[in-house]
């Protein structure tokens, strides 16, 4: 093989590693807005259902700021959606709906 196609495979290898890496850090740690499925966000919607005091989870995301490590959109039987906030072991860092004030959805705000 020559010189010219051994360095040519190897920027290839590395260039699908880098790329590969990327694509892991964001899937575990990074807060990205795309929905998360597995065990772990099964988990973590039930958890939500139940804080929320029932309803059905719509949707769950992966969060990193604010302390919370999930955030799950619970819709209530009304038809209202909660916004309920997660540590990574599935303690409320905080509950957010449409149907509370401004002041009551901030950073930990669930009036507890």
């Amino acid at each position: 093989m020559t010189r010219r196609r051994k360095l040519l495979i190897g920027g290839t290898v590395v260039l699908a590693l880098g790329a590969g890496g990327v694509g892991l850090a964001q899937a575990v740690g990074g807060d990205s807005e795309e929905q998360v499925s597995g065990p772990a966000a099964d988990r973590a919607k039930a958890a939500a259902v139940k804080l929320a005091g029932g309803g059905k989870a719509v949707g769950v995301e992966r969060d990193d700021g604010g302390g919370a490590a999930w955030e799950v959109e619970v819709q209530k039987a009304d038809g209202a959606e909660v916004e309920v906030r997660l540590t990574s072991d599935l303690q409320k860092v905080g509950i957010g709906g449409d149907d509370q004030g401004a002041g009551e959805q901030g950073e930990g705000s669930d009036g507890d």
